[in-house]
């Protein structure tokens, strides 16, 4: 074994990073995605349990698939027609599949286990938002709760959704899928929402949750790899290297938050900010194929949202100071991003850049049609009071950043909205 884990939260990362893997190698073995799943699951609560004081083992992956293997057997076992599962499985799959590899030796897998996951959990059958609940559940390893924040749905109502995408695949062949690009949209929406709640969580004390922002890239890596020519795959991982550059300057020494207008610049990931520049501008360049029926217009070329989002990023990444940002040239992007994509998230950013062309009451002005959709949430109190302070208003600031912090989740916003508020007393 090896030292005792030090903190609680080191355990979760490696964790969340080994689930996929495990819940992989024992669906490609046993087949039964919901019972599988299920084991994982009670692995995971195992070694949660047991490794941040026991310490972790020298081959986690190894426990991890071990323990969760036993579980599924013992769950197996009553069924009638256990053992021809398990015949037929073994004769179908190399025996040396799912063997962990001894401590210290690298064994490159004939395919990634992870990404194979990604693809069944999107699969057709499914419901977009069903898809996209079970690929955060079983391959960004985010728990209901964070799921549901996400979703801005009941805890309950997210738990039902992935009970019965579970039911919904189980019974279905693990391996790769011929038709990956039928299922690419869900897929390219799935990691966006696991790199997002890995760049900025939704809960918990840290602004940030590493492994999860680092493994949505790694998968958005291993698609391009597969999709080569999709100007959106490309854009989708450009977006995530121009967000995730700018990570080291989100945060001061305590952990307290550094919104954008006051980060270090020079503490930006430049080499990341050059590949997604390189990569955004080749994709717009070329345009996409966009994917539709058979029917009239089909064919035509247009700009995808990953892409316009990516742009937007870049043209912040590129500023050498905040005053030097084109915010014209942002505004012009969210009114096309608007246009294909007219969500209330959408809306909200697009109101930021209408206040900073056209001033904060003309941003306030467009707040008020988000009440109905975001009123619940944090961020558009948030907006509200940055606009009504650089109006002047700090009054109605003060009460709007107070109410902002009440409604989040996480703790570093929390922080930061009460210290802003703070600020604006009399």
């Amino acid at each position: 074994m090896s030292r005792p884990a030090g903190r609680t939260t080191e355990v979760e990362d490696l964790l969340r990073r080994h689930a996929p893997q495990v819940l992989g190698a024992l669906v490609r073995r046993y087949g039964h995605f919901d019972a599988a799943e299920d084991a994982v699951q009670e692995a995971l609560l195992a070694a949660a349990g047991t490794w941040p004081s026991g310490g972790v083992p020298d081959n986690p992956r190894g426990w991890l698939i071990k323990v969760a293997s036993r579980r599924l057997t013992d769950a197996l076992r009553s069924e009638e027609a256990r053992r021809l599962r398990e015949e037929r499985a073994a004769a179908l799959t190399p025996r040396d599949a799912f063997v962990a590899p001894p401590p210290g030796t690298a064994r490159a897998p004939s395919e990634d286990d992870t990404l194979t996951l990604l693809f069944l959990c999107c699969h057709p059958d499914l419901t977009p938002p069903a898809q996209i609940a079970l690929t955060l559940r079983a391959v960004g390893g985010l728990t209901t709760a964070e799921i549901a924040r996400a979703y801005f749905v009941p805890e309950a109502t997210m738990a039902q959704r992935v009970s019965r995408a579970k039911q919904r695949v189980r019974g279905v062949r693990f391996g790769r899928p011929d038709n990956w690009e039928e299922r690419l949209p869900a897929v390219l929406h799935t990691l966006y929402l696991i790199f997002n709640e890995g760049y900025t969580a939704t809960s918990g004390a840290s602004l940030r949750r590493a492994e999860l922002a680092g493994e949505a890239i790694r998968l958005t890596r291993t698609v391009r790899w597969l999709l080569p020519e999709d100007r959106e795959v490309a854009g989708l991982l450009a977006l995530m290297l121009l967000t995730d550059a700018r990570h080291a300057a989100r945060t001061g020494p305590h952990g307290e938050l550094v919104p954008l207008d006051e980060q270090d610049r020079g503490l930006w990931d430049k080499a990341a900010i050059d590949e997604g520049v390189a990569l955004v501008t080749e994709a717009l360049s070329r345009g996409r194929e966009h994917r539709r029926e058979p029917g009239p217009g089909r064919g035509e070329r247009t700009v995808g949202p990953y892409q316009v989002r990516a742009a937007i990023a870049a043209v912040h990444d590129e500023a050498p100071s905040p005053e030097a940002t084109d915010w014209r040239e942002i505004l012009g992007l969210y009114d096309i991003l608007v246009a294909l994509v007219p969500g209330p998230v959408e809306r909200l950013n697009r109101a930021v850049a209408v206040a900073m062309v056209h001033g904060p009451h003309a941003g306030l002005a467009e707040l008020d049609t988000l009440e109905p959709e975001l009123g619940a949430t944090h961020r558009l109190d948030a907006v509200r009071a940055h606009l009504l302070e650089r109006a002047g208003d700090t009054e109605s600031a003060r009460g709007a950043y107070e109410s902002a912090a009440r409604k989040t989740l996480s703790l570093p916003e929390q922080r930061y909205l009460q210290e802003r508020a703070a600020r604006l007393k009399p």
